[in-house]
């Protein structure tokens, strides 16, 4: 085996250990030990408990992959059926996509499009983070199943989101969102976006999300291995300048950017990266609220049942309807 290869697979190895804890299937390992606070739902805390007895992570990454998605389903069918949305399994511009239809869905309403969590290299959350939102809102969801690194490195998942948002745009405005690494995804559309000229989202949803990708916020020293972070970064990144606005959004300019909301919570080791962007977008005089959820972990409401979540899940609705009603 030559040198450069044992790097290269010893640098996967990094960035696979960094995926686990950008995915949400499995709340990160904390760096800062500390017991979860008694202030959580009982709810909150027979979720945590039950998520950290997972068997852990498979090595290899098609086993990963089966098994977020085994995760997928096992969290996201009973919420499929809690808040009575049929899911549809079908292909727009060539790439994958789950939509989801909520029984009460409007034929000219608004449209949401999804930009899954998982580290870029699994899907963990293309159900679980879609059913609450397009149960409550009543409005059809459609997430991406967007190109996987490490197979395809930026900027295929970029890629594979404008191809659908063309084709999604044509008629209506969309409003956008991710959680975790679709949120990174979700600012890197609208900076390629801006950069061509193209129409904006009506309304961006940035939940637990960096936009910069050149640096550590201080929350990813205190709830993460900033190294195995940073390694995954530059895995997704490949050959491209982390410092290129078109992968690092907050480092470019912000003016006239899409109303935006922030989510996070204070044991989220992208706290820093969310709260730092949303700050970046007050700064340029856009519109962006910042909600903090006290004692829970990364990208919670997306693997989490209990009442914290639902009442996430409520200020996205919350946000989402505010912003995309007149839009028609």
């Amino acid at each position: 085996m030559t040198a450069g290869l044992m790097r290269t697979r010893g640098r996967l190895r990094v960035a696979i250990a960094a995926a686990m804890l950008l995915s949400s299937t499995r709340a990160p390992a904390q760096i800062v030990k500390a017991p979860w606070p008694d202030t959580l739902s009982t709810q909150a805390l027979a979720s945590i408990a039950a998520n950290d007895a997972r068997p852990p992570e498979p090595a290899a990454m098609p086993d990963r992959r089966a098994r977020a998605e085994s995760i997928q389903q096992a969290i996201g069918g009973p919420r499929l059926r809690r808040y009575q949305v049929r899911i549809e399994e079908t292909v727009i511009a060539g790439v994958p996509v789950r939509i989801f239809h909520p029984r009460n869905e409007r034929s000219n309403g608004p449209w949401l499009m999804n930009l899954h969590g998982g580290g870029f290299m699994v899907d963990a959350g293309s159900i679980t983070e879609n059913a609450a939102v397009a149960g409550l809102t009543g409005y059809r969801v459609i997430a991406v199943r967007y190109r996987l690194a490490p197979e395809h490195p930026y900027p295929a998942g970029v890629d594979d989101a404008l191809s659908v948002y063309r084709i999604l745009s044509k008629d209506r405005a969309i409003g956008l969102y991710g959680t975790s690494a679709g949120a990174i995804l979700s600012a890197q559309l609208i900076a390629r976006l801006r950069a061509s000229g193209l129409p904006q989202p009506a309304a961006l949803g940035f939940f637990s999300g960096t936009a910069d990708l050149s640096r550590d916020a201080d929350t990813t020293t205190l709830f993460a291995a900033p190294a195995g972070v940073r390694a995954l970064a530059r895995l997704y990144a490949g050959a491209h300048d982390l410092t290129d606005p078109l992968l690092s959004p907050g480092l470019g300019k912000l003016e006239g950017w899409p109303p935006t909301l922030c989510l996070t919570s204070v044991r989220d080791f992208l706290l820093g990266g969310t709260a730092d962007f949303c700050r970046s977008l007050d700064a340029a005089h856009v519109s962006a609220k910042l909600l903090v959820w006290d004692g829970l972990p990364h990208a919670f409401w997306s693997y989490i049942d209990a009442p914290e979540s639902e009442a996430a899940f409520a200020a996205m609705v919350r946000f989402f309807r505010e912003r995309m009603e007149n839009t028609q």
